[in-house]
């Protein structure tokens, strides 16, 4: 977490921000802290976008299906402002790393602060999937499609993965192709987008379970089975993406097939989310779900970004007197 810079607002709506949690093509996230305590990530769309009226009216409608969305595998929406000058959504704050931030570190190596472990085992991938499946079950009985599954959306903590940012790209589809050039937003991540996302044509549930295929193999192997774009250009990937097979060398046998299956180019033939999760499997009771070394370090940092200095309190006493320093009621779905 950052903190907040000289320009950023120190207060929106009900809530104080404490830091900055990120930036993208949406707009900038904050961690921000409600007067009774809750703690969560506040979402501030950039004015440019606010200022487009299409826009606008998609964002509202999307920011009311995501209050449907429940389950233990999403970060929920808790509060927004659709109608403010410049509209913004909290979600549940979820105190653990993007998958991206645990995975792009080198194999073997010692874990760092930043949380970096490199590809996971088997059966952590495994157990990946079925969290994500769940989650993108919740989201589609909201009549949502998320559009935008990808390591950086999906955050680990210590019971599960946990997804963000649903319902938030279709608002982008209301703008013209130079709206979108001009804010540098794009629908969709190039390397995890599905082949009609990349075709335009139309997107359906079926669009989330080949992005969930492309984020189980960039788990197991820390590369992206069609290659990064830094490799031929954006255009050479989107190629690959819609006309080529996927690289999963690397991918463990246990997973190939569903990995393979997920990332079928006709929609039509992947899985549905209930066929993945039987083929996935669940956790057992009290199994962990990864690494123990990894565990330790998410359970070091949550209590690092729970810990996280209000800006408007007085620093504390050198010598506090002992306490417990309890998670906040609402920290994750």
């Amino acid at each position: 977490m950052d903190k907040l810079g000289p320009d950023d607002p120190h207060r929106i709506g009900a809530y104080r921000l404490l830091g900055r949690l990120g930036e993208g093509g949406m707009g900038q996230v904050f961690l921000a802290r409600s007067d009774r305590g809750r703690t969560v990530a506040l979402k501030l769309v950039r004015r440019e976008l606010a200022e487009q009226p299409e826009f606008r009216a998609r964002f509202r409608q999307e920011v009311r299906a995501a209050h449907q969305v429940g389950g233990a595998w999403t970060a929920p929406v808790l509060d927004s402002d659709t109608e403010a000058p410049i509209p913004w959504v909290a979600t549940g704050y979820v105190a653990g790393p993007s998958l991206h931030r645990v995975v792009s570190g080198r194999p073997g190596a010692p874990l760092t602060d930043s949380g970096a472990y490199g590809p996971l085992p088997t059966r952590s991938v495994q157990l990946l999937g079925s969290g994500l499946a769940h989650a993108l079950q919740h989201i589609h009985r909201a009549g949502l499609i998320h559009r935008d599954l990808k390591p950086s959306n999906v955050l680990l903590t210590i019971d599960g993965p946990r997804v963000i940012d649903f319902g938030i790209a279709r608002a982008l589809e209301s703008l013209a192709d130079g709206d979108l050039t001009r804010t540098g937003a794009m629908i969709g991540s190039p390397g995890f987008m599905a082949p009609e996302q990349v075709r335009g044509e139309r997107v359906t549930t079926a669009c989330d379970v080949f992005c969930l295929g492309s984020v189980l193999a960039y788990a197991a192997t820390g590369r992206l089975p069609f290659g990064a774009a830094e490799s031929g250009g954006v255009h050479a990937l989107m190629f690959r993406i819609t006309q080529e097979d996927p690289d999963l060398t690397g991918v463990p046998a246990e997973l190939a097939d569903v990995v393979r299956e997920c990332l079928a180019k006709d929609p039509a033939a992947r899985p549905s989310t209930d066929d993945l999760l039987a083929r996935l499997g669940e956790a057992e009771a009290d199994e962990p779900w990864l690494p123990a070394t990894l565990l330790a370090q998410l359970g070091r940092q949550a209590v690092g970004l729970l810990d996280a200095e209000d800006p408007e309190q007085p620093t504390p006493p050198a010598t506090p007197p002992a306490s417990v320093h309890a998670l906040p009621t609402q920290v994750a779905p």
